[in-house]
């Protein structure tokens, strides 16, 4: 049967206190609605990385296309060209002359095609390049937006770690001394009974699990030794007895 300075059983409530306001620090920092924004940023932005790679590949094959609908019009107007001095400088045998003319008419007709389709292709480059444009910008602003809230949630994590570390000297220095197996029982309890190993009774009501003990329960706790270390009948946390419950209900 564990004993225990009724002292140190009433100063047990003030650790379990200090315990619980560590409990609630540690699970605000786990929920700050930063983290959850945080996680909203980064699935939005995955999504426009992936948009952003898809749109700068497409733009770059335009590209290529362009300069390739750009070498066929140059290529054809350096043959026009040359072509054209040919036939101005009037060398070469009249058949030869008329096969320059009607290639030359040819020519023609194959730039403009040519030309039809590099101005094609230059529209639509400037369209994807103005979508492109988009959502660069939004894959910027959403950058701007996670680091503006990475930044809070960096501020408030050190507000917390600041309050916790604080609360972590005071449950340090109210719980020296106190008697080791009380504690030893009381920590196993805490991991037992999610994080709440010892409460008052007030009354007839175990402030742990919020129940009524029924009157014999209460009498036989009443009746036992002030050293002697009780437990909830009911969720089996260490339950202190203060003075005003040694008073009948």
């Amino acid at each position: 049967m564990t004993t225990a300075p009724a002292a140190d059983q009433r100063r047990l409530l003030d650790v379990q206190a200090l315990d619980t306001t560590l409990d609630q620090l540690a699970h605000r920092r786990r929920s700050l609605p930063e983290l959850a924004r945080l996680l909203e940023l980064d699935a939005q932005l995955a999504d426009l990385h992936t948009a952003l790679v898809t749109s700068r590949t497409a733009a770059e094959d335009l590209r290529r296309e362009l300069t390739k609908a750009e070498a066929d019009v140059e290529q054809v107007r350096v043959r026009a060209a040359r072509d054209q001095a040919r036939l101005d400088s009037g060398q070469g045998s009249p058949k030869d002359l008329q096969a320059l003319q009607s290639e030359l008419v040819a020519l023609g007709r194959r730039q403009s095609d040519l030309e039809e389709v590099e101005l094609e292709v230059m529209e639509r480059l400037e369209v994807h390049e103005g979508a492109l444009a988009e959502v660069a910008s939004a894959h910027d602003a959403l950058l701007a937006q996670k680091t503006a809230v990475a930044a809070d949630r960096d501020a408030a994590f050190r507000d917390i770690d600041a309050e916790a570390e604080r609360v972590r000297a005071s449950r340090a220095t109210t719980a020296q001394g106190l008697d080791e197996k009380l504690v030893a029982l009381y920590e196993k309890l805490r991991g037992q009974l999610g994080g709440l190993g010892a409460a008052p009774l007030r009354g007839r009501r175990c402030e742990g699990c919020r129940l009524e003990l029924n009157p014999l329960d209460l009498d036989a706790i009443r009746s036992k030794a002030e050293d002697q270390v009780v437990r909830c009948e009911e969720c089996g946390r260490i339950l202190v007895r203060l003075p005003e419950s040694s008073a009948q209900a």
